[in-house]
């Protein structure tokens, strides 16, 4: 007997079954809640639980520590009754076609010491449609899958852009760095993922990335940019050493070219010679906006970045509805690198 599930405000109505996730109840009927990992690490698709009961076959899931009362992960909560659920969906997503499709590799550049872009061409006629800040995931001969971000803004998809980073004893990105050939095939599933600009939204944007989380960041900049945003935006962006900012000539760009855009790099651990911002980029951000009520904040990198973060900036006053994020690990075995 399946389960009838009812979302609010937007007062959508479908069904899921008893050993089935309600977010993948929802995908599957076109119904566009919010997701990130999919393996309730991140936080992204948070809901109220109005009404009902549900359970987790696999045990509380760490996203939840912390949570007040009520909270529920559509990723790996399944229905115990008929629910109602309080989420903020996201209409234009439900319409984007998830597809699986060859690609081939056309480019293959080392940006850093530890991070490679990659470029990737799609069959010949074929687009993949996606909004800036959504990810993909290659399906690798052993089963296994690895996530990247889109790093490239959806008006300019030739070629699919990702930044990969070597994680030490991870079997892909070893192949990335070592013996994956320009023109090899791979194939992938896309797009992926919530984690997109809420073009409608009139707040001054804060974008906070750690590492490749520049990825999508760079995606809706440059999205951004093209559809002529003209709030406030700022981009911080924490690494540990100059070394690991890559592409820094970017940002530096769109700073002179853009008025209503600045950029603050944030190091963990810094250089002799940085004359920069040094500490953890949440705490920065924080320094110059001690208030975040009146801002729409965008946190992507690694899941103890996202979750430090997300906890400092809901304290200074940021509401839940204008924070969204995007958390990936880093580990050699991870679903998503970045």
């Amino acid at each position: 007997m399946s389960f009838s599930v009812r979302t609010e405000p937007a007062g959508h109505q479908f069904q899921a079954e008893p050993d089935q996730t309600l977010l993948a109840a929802a995908l599957a009927q076109r119904i566009g809640l919010p997701y990130g990992c999919r393996q309730g690490t991140c936080g992204s698709c948070t809901a109220q639980l109005l009404t009902g009961r549900v359970r987790y076959p696999d045990g509380t899931p760490p996203a939840l520590d912390g949570q007040p009362p009520g909270a529920c992960l559509t990723c790996q909560a399944m229905p115990a009754s008929d629910l109602a659920l309080r989420v903020a969906e996201i209409e234009r997503l439900s319409e984007i076609e998830v597809r699986t499709l060859p690609c081939r590799i056309a480019e293959k550049t080392q940006l850093n010491h530890d991070v490679m872009r990659l470029r990737v061409k799609l069959p010949e006629g074929q687009r993949l449609a996606y909004r800036a800040g959504q990810y993909i995931e290659f399906l690798l001969r052993d089963g296994s899958r690895r996530a990247f971000s889109i790093a490239n803004p959806p008006h300019d998809d030739e070629l699919l852009e990702l930044h990969i980073r070597r994680v030490p004893g991870g079997r892909f990105s070893d192949e990335v760095f070592e013996t994956l050939a320009a023109r090899a095939i791979l194939r992938l599933q896309g797009p992926l993922g919530t984690f997109v600009l809420r073009e409608e939204s009139p707040r001054p944007i804060l974008l906070v990335g750690g590492g490749t989380g520049f990825a999508p960041l760079k995606a809706m900049l440059e999205h951004a940019f093209h559809c002529g945003i003209a709030r406030p935006i700022t981009l911080y962006w924490g690494v540990r050493s100059q070394r690991d900012l890559y592409l820094p000539a970017l940002p530096a760009h769109w700073e002179r070219e853009y008025p209503q855009f600045r950029w603050i790099p944030v190091l963990s651990e810094p250089d002799h010679d940085w004359a920069g911002r040094t500490g953890w980029v949440h705490e920065a951000v924080l320094a110059d906006q001690p208030t975040l009520a009146d801002h729409d904040v965008y946190l992507s990198g690694p899941p103890p970045m996202v979750d430090a973060g997300r906890a400092a900036f809901e304290a200074a006053g940021l509401a839940v509805d204008h924070l969204f994020s995007d958390a990936f690990e880093y580990a050699a075995d991870s679903r998503r690198s970045g």
